[in-house]
């Protein structure tokens, strides 16, 4: 099923209805401020196996991050942030990044054994929304194509062509982009870029 939703000003109702379809244990496929993205429910563990056999990964072994609507539900998932830490994320996010952070023991518990967690935020309105209605944030990974035809991976449409079979739902946010987030490892006691994508770090 495609749904169309304005990033600008998402449609109440829909964003309703998706909400149930992720309380359900479905699985969606939607937009974010890089590339789209691929998710569920974290604390629906039938939707995260879903999800992982989709990526043909283990649970256990794949970086699956946590889409959050802001930085309220850190605590929730990490160890406390030293204060450096937390003002750079807030300087930028909502943004292009995803920032690993250790883990505490609230994990839901198919992630038992991680020590860290990857924490996005992205600068996308039908997202943000989705998360905030439902409560609690969204397992995300992004989807790629093995066979290189990139359209497959920009378009709405074209996305839903090729995973709405096996997805429930696919969210038209428009086009999506091709460069991933920038990942910024905060575990240590420096911070490392370990995965240069979309957007400059501001320290």
């Amino acid at each position: 099923m495609l749904v169309k939703l304005f990033n600008e000003n998402p449609n109440p109702r829909e964003i309703l209805r998706i909400v149930d379809v992720l309380r359900d244990g479905g699985i969606i496929i939607y937009p974010t401020d890089t590339v789209y993205g691929l998710g569920c429910d974290i604390t629906n563990a039938r939707a995260v196996e879903k999800v992982a056999r989709i990526k043909g990964v283990k649970v256990e072994k794949n970086n699956f991050s946590f889409i959050c609507s802001d930085l309220s539900h850190l605590a929730d998932y990490t160890k406390p942030i030293p204060n450096h830490i937390f003002k750079l994320m807030k300087k930028n996010l909502p943004g292009p990044f995803t920032f690993l952070l250790e883990a505490n023991n609230n994990l839901p518990k198919y992630f038992k054994g991680k020590k860290t967690v990857g924490i996005r935020v992205p600068d996308n309105n039908i997202i943000r929304e989705i998360v905030r209605q439902l409560g609690n944030p969204i397992l995300s990974t992004s989807i790629k194509d093995d066979d290189e035809i990139l359209e497959y991976t920009t378009d709405p449409e074209l996305i839903d062509e090729k995973y709405g079979e096996i997805t429930d739902l696919v969210i038209d946010g428009g086009y999506g982009e091709l460069i991933p987030s920038t990942i910024v490892d905060c575990t240590g006691d420096e911070i490392v870029i370990t995965r240069e994508g979309k957007g400059v770090l501001e320290f």
